[in-house]
């Protein structure tokens, strides 16, 4: 029987020549599924803004798509959807999506009214998910919002921190051009989840779509990497791949112990990091420059861990090194994305508009979506 999850460590370029000094070195390490033969139940709670921007086209796009979710759940799943502008409405308290004709009538009450007021919307998810959370399911919040919520911010962060304690994942999207993207970006990663932006309300549905997929094949949750270094190998940086690019930093928990926090792994695709290390100057031969660890939980069981040896080769031939044509890949995105995040952040002060913002920001974090292009 295959294992469930898999654990490989490749290098951009090895062997690495021989040198005085210390050198950059790129570490991918990749966390993959086993494929799944059926969906996982799912405790699926959608946060919605129904404030008076979205009507027209935006409510008439979010109710469609809303309503696609409905139809792909399974009858063992539960799910809720709860309203907000600058009230909030459980539009449907948890319960098993089994009666479809009934969840579909309510979707299709909706109306637009109101401010914007995130905190709320939020917290009633919260509450939601938390009536049904389990540990052979899986529990999920999509958040949408077109525009800024105000004044409530820091409740927002801290709900969102709640969330992810609890073991549930954030997706959360921004219709439009008038939200915060720092503040759905900080909410989703305190949940190990991902943000993204939607320009056109016509493809709201592609988003959730990929939402509920994403939720349906995971495999394992709160997938953590630990990285144990050899004396002078240094980590820099360390960039998420997949689904979305992102920065994720790491958390010192020693002299040569590093964790990086990966969430979810999922059947659909792998969950991946590329590592930019110093490593220190070596003789020609093959050396362990770390251990690698992965600590993870499959639904309804407990903890497992893999670990691997991380070996690098060094050689006094000009000539031997070889490039690997993936990891190099992603580390050109991760350098684009990185270029693109500063160039965004420069074009803030105004000679670029919100929409042109949000358009250069999210398509550079989607670059490794399809690693083939």
């Amino acid at each position: 029987m295959p294992e469930p999850i898999t654990l490989t460590c490749s290098w951009g370029r090895s062997p690495l020549p021989t040198a005085q000094t210390p050198q950059i070195a790129y570490l991918y390490v990749e966390a993959l599924a086993a494929a799944i033969t059926e969906t996982v139940a799912l405790n699926f709670c959608l946060v919605l803004d129904r404030s008076g921007s979205m009507q027209g086209a935006k409510l008439a796009a979010l109710k469609d798509a809303t309503k696609r979710v409905i139809d792909t759940l399974t009858p063992q799943d539960i799910v809720s959807i709860v309203l907000f502008d600058d009230t909030v409405d459980i539009l449907v308290p948890a319960t098993v999506a089994s009666d479809k004709t009934a969840l579909l009538a309510k979707i299709d009450a909706i109306q637009e009214s109101g401010g914007t007021a995130m905190s709320g919307g939020m917290r009633a998810g919260m509450s939601e998910l938390a009536k049904h959370a389990a540990p052979d399911r899986v529990s999920a919040l999509l958040l949408l919002t077109d525009g800024q919520t105000w004044g409530d911010e820091a409740e927002c962060r801290a709900i969102a921190t709640q969330i992810g304690q609890s073991g549930a994942r954030i997706t959360a999207l921004g219709l439009g051009a008038e939200w915060n993207e720092k503040l759905l970006d900080d909410v989703a990663e305190a949940t190990g989840g991902v943000s993204d932006y939607i320009a056109d309300p016509a493809t709201i549905t592609s988003f959730f779509q990929r939402a509920v997929r994403a939720a349906q094949g995971t495999v394992a949750t709160d997938a953590r990497l630990l990285l144990r270094l050899v004396k002078d190998v240094t980590p820099r940086a360390v960039h998420r791949t997949a689904p979305v690019i992102a920065n994720l930093g790491y958390q010192p928990i020693g002299e040569n112990e590093v964790a990086v926090r990966l969430g979810n792994i999922e059947a659909t695709g792998p969950a991946g990091v590329v590592i930019d290390m110093m490593v220190p100057s070596r003789a020609a031969g093959a050396f362990r420059v770390a251990q690698a660890e992965l600590h993870y939980t499959l639904l309804g069981s407990t903890e497992q861990v893999i670990k691997q040896d991380v070996m690098l080769t060094f050689t006094a031939d000009a000539g031997a090194p070889q490039y690997d044509p993936k990891v190099m890949n992603l580390v050109e995105k991760v350098t684009a994305f990185k270029l693109q995040t500063r160039a965004t952040q420069l074009e803030s002060a105004g000679q670029l508009s919100a929409e042109g913002q949000k358009e250069l920001r999210y398509a550079t974090r989607r670059l490794t979506q399809k690693l083939d292009e």
